[in-house]
């Protein structure tokens, strides 16, 4: 694969490095608690779930972009979308919503997107699905996708 290639990873708690761990942490406390100035516990438990999956796009060792899906029951969602502020622009971030819609496998998927986001969310599939709330200080919209 070329350098200028990110690699795509996808893996389960149990089965990231403690090097991984750090980097995917890293990179959601460095976007959304630094850089949005939104103080929150990043660390919310759901992480370690054994039905959680964690995606990223990693180049040269560091971790460039993430999400995280969860499972809910009969439903998923998707969450946690970060990509480090050197590497946007590159469409990461998109090709990550894709990969987890497709390992979603047919179910209804959730989302509580930033509110300045859903345009962004609507391109995917997702809708809104109820009234908009804030968040740590930050507008949000909850979102779903029906399966295709």
């Amino acid at each position: 694969m070329p350098a200028d290639q990110p690699t795509l990873r996808t893996a389960r708690f149990a089965e990231l490095t403690p090097f991984e761990v750090y980097a995917l942490c890293r990179l959601r406390v460095d976007v959304f608690v630094v850089e949005q100035e939104c103080p929150y516990p990043e660390l919310d438990g759901r992480d370690p779930e054994p039905g959680t999956l964690h995606l990223w796009f990693e180049e040269d060792g560091e971790v460039l972009a993430t999400i995280r899906v969860l499972d809910d029951g009969a439903t998923r969602a998707i969450g946690r979308v970060a990509t480090a502020a050197p590497a946007r622009g590159r469409g990461l971030a998109a090709r990550l919503v894709e990969e987890g819609i497709r390992l979603c496998e047919g179910r209804p998927i959730t989302l509580g997107a930033q509110a300045h986001l859903q345009g962004w969310y609507e391109r995917f599939g997702f809708r809104l699905s109820g009234p908009g709330y804030v968040e740590d200080g930050i507008p949000h919209v909850p979102m779903r996708r029906e399966p295709a």
